[in-house]
């Protein structure tokens, strides 16, 4: 049995010993007396100790069966740790905590000032420790550096930016004469279920978790299995924070155990899920059963246009941050470019040449601008989709192999000469891979750019304001970025069209999925 101090080497050491047919994160169910905190020493020197229970009423704590999996690093493809692997049981006890924590108002009913107070709290706690916390993103994601402390910083905001929400959550009053006095109140739903994917794994957890509690609602989240690491170590802050028991509880396990108990709960009234188109379909119909609500955010193949009056400079700038950015590995990345036809030639040379000058390798290395894939299935299906695209006859401008032996790195990839009905060009290959198309015209490029069955994001490059409002009009896009791309801002919603998804995340409208309207009609006396 591990001390409770024992070092991440030696644990490692220990687990190595398990048979490596069982050691896949996919496949691994091992017992084990796994400590509830791992001491790990991070590449940049910083040291931290790492929870690896399910975090349930505000505590740290095995899961039931004791089962653990390992967490890989895909920069060195080495075990970072295991973590405890929640299973049917270990959500039923998460929700029954949750709505326990519900009933008792001890969040619900409270002022919603101070749940304003306690999200503000929780956003300074972790911006006091936004280097570790960063950290943790990059060791088990693989993002580079400079990425995971953009994503950490635009956790604090929201969560300063939603407490500023709670007290703005009023009903109103209805006037329907004399003899009557109605008005309508606005309540939390009670047990909400969340789960979040591996790309962004704490702005996810953040982007759900802070509508939720800001409402009055309690949660049960399930994290990825690739990277559950930050919410888990991030979670120890929410009783700092003075969030009561029970209020937040997290559920590390694989999609076909913990997702499917989260979505058929019967104590859950509500699941919000980011991922796959596919797996969001499932969601929606398991939920469908019981009525639960539901808001999805799901895959795209985003539409990035540059008009020949673009800035170039900024366009193509543009272009490398809607594709490259945290190594393609994004729902809304800018994936299909396309270019008016006079200025194609020259501007694909210049997206040659910045793609090439991308910085891909060491995610710790703060000069690093693009990291790891974060596994190795996701750099086999990006490597797969190259392949297909050269057999479907596009050019292969740049890039499309992987860099190095160890650890899923791959080259920024640019294809040409495409046709619109590649497989490259319809299906979101999730990866630093970008087709470029040339058009003609306005109504041209409007066509193109809406034949897709997603609409999550779009992207406009142009110095007429006209064509650029005219364009975004038109598009079938939730988000459109004109003269940027991957620009977020806590005000701002976001959310897909189509087959993008449905609901939205941050602002008011992300308030909306997390609240029912109770109407209350009074007769008065005559």
């Amino acid at each position: 049995m591990f001390s409770t101090r024992a070092s991440s080497a030696s644990a490692s050491l220990l687990l190595k010993r398990i048979p490596s047919q069982l050691r896949s994160p996919l496949q691994l169910r091992c017992f084990s007396h796994l400590p509830l905190t791992i001491p790990i020493k991070l590449p940049n020197g910083l040291e931290f100790d790492q929870p690896t229970g399910l975090f349930i009423n505000n505590k740290n704590i095995p899961s039931k069966e004791g089962k653990t999996f390992e967490v890989i690093n895909p920069s060195t493809e080495e075990e970072i740790c295991h973590v405890y692997e929640g299973r049917e049981e270990d959500v039923d006890i998460a929700a029954k905590a949750a709505q326990e924590a519900f009933d008792n108002g001890s969040w619900s009913t409270i002022d919603p000032l101070e749940r304003g107070k306690a999200l503000y709290r929780l956003a300074e706690l972790i911006e006091k420790d936004l280097d570790v916390i960063a950290s943790i993103e990059t060791l088990d994601n693989g993002k580079a550096i400079s990425s995971a402390k953009g994503d950490v910083q635009l956790v604090v905001d929201y969560f300063k930016a939603s407490a500023g929400l709670a007290c703005k959550l009023d009903g109103r009053q209805v006037n329907s004469g004399s003899n009557y006095f109605n008005y309508t109140k606005r309540e939390p739903l009670g047990v909400c279920g969340q789960i979040i994917p591996w790309n962004f794994p704490l702005l996810m957890w953040a982007w759900k978790i802070a509508p939720a509690l800001i409402t009055g609602n309690t949660v049960v989240l399930k994290t990825a299995e690739s990277t559950p690491l930050s919410a888990l170590y991030t979670a120890k802050y929410i009783p700092e924070a003075g969030i009561p028991p029970g209020v937040v509880n997290i559920v590390s396990g694989f999609g076909k155990i913990v997702g499917e108990a989260i979505t058929t709960h019967p104590l859950i009234k509500k699941v919000a899920f980011t991922g796959s188109t596919t797996t969001g379909k499932h969601i929606y119909q398991n939920a469908a059963a019981s009525l639960k609500k539901v808001t999805l955010e799901l895959g795209g193949k985003s539409p990035n246009i540059v008009f020949a009056d673009a800035n170039m400079k900024t366009a193509v700038q543009n272009i490398i941050l809607g594709i490259y950015y945290n190594s393609g590995e994004v729902c809304c990345a800018g994936s299909r470019v396309y270019v008016e036809e006079s200025v194609y030639d020259d501007l694909i040379k210049e997206i040659k040449i910045a793609s090439e000058a991308v910085k891909v390798g060491d995610p710790f290395d703060e000069s690093t601008f693009q990291g790891a894939q974060t596994s190795q299935m996701q750099l086999s299906k990006i490597l797969k989709y190259v392949e297909i695209g050269k057999n479907e006859g596009a050019t292969l401008i740049s890039g499309g192999e992987r860099l190095g032996t160890k650890g899923y790195f791959v080259r920024p990839t640019i294809f040409g000469d495409v046709k619109e009905n590649m497989q490259i060009v319809k299906e979101e290959i999730f990866g630093p891979v970008v087709t470029i198309s040339k058009f003609k015209t306005l109504d041209d490029v409007v066509k193109m750019a809406n034949d897709s069955e997603y609409g999550l994001a779009a992207g406009i490059h142009t110095t007429n304001i006209n064509n650029a409002v005219k364009v975004a009009d038109r598009l079938k896009a939730g988000t459109v970025w004109i003269n940027t791309y991957n620009d977020f801002h806590s005000a701002v919603p976001f959310g897909g069209f189509n087959a993008s998804g449905l609901g939205r995340e941050m602002s008011y409208e992300a308030l909306d999925n997390y609240l029912q309207v109770k109407a209350v009609r009074v007769k008065l006396e005559d």
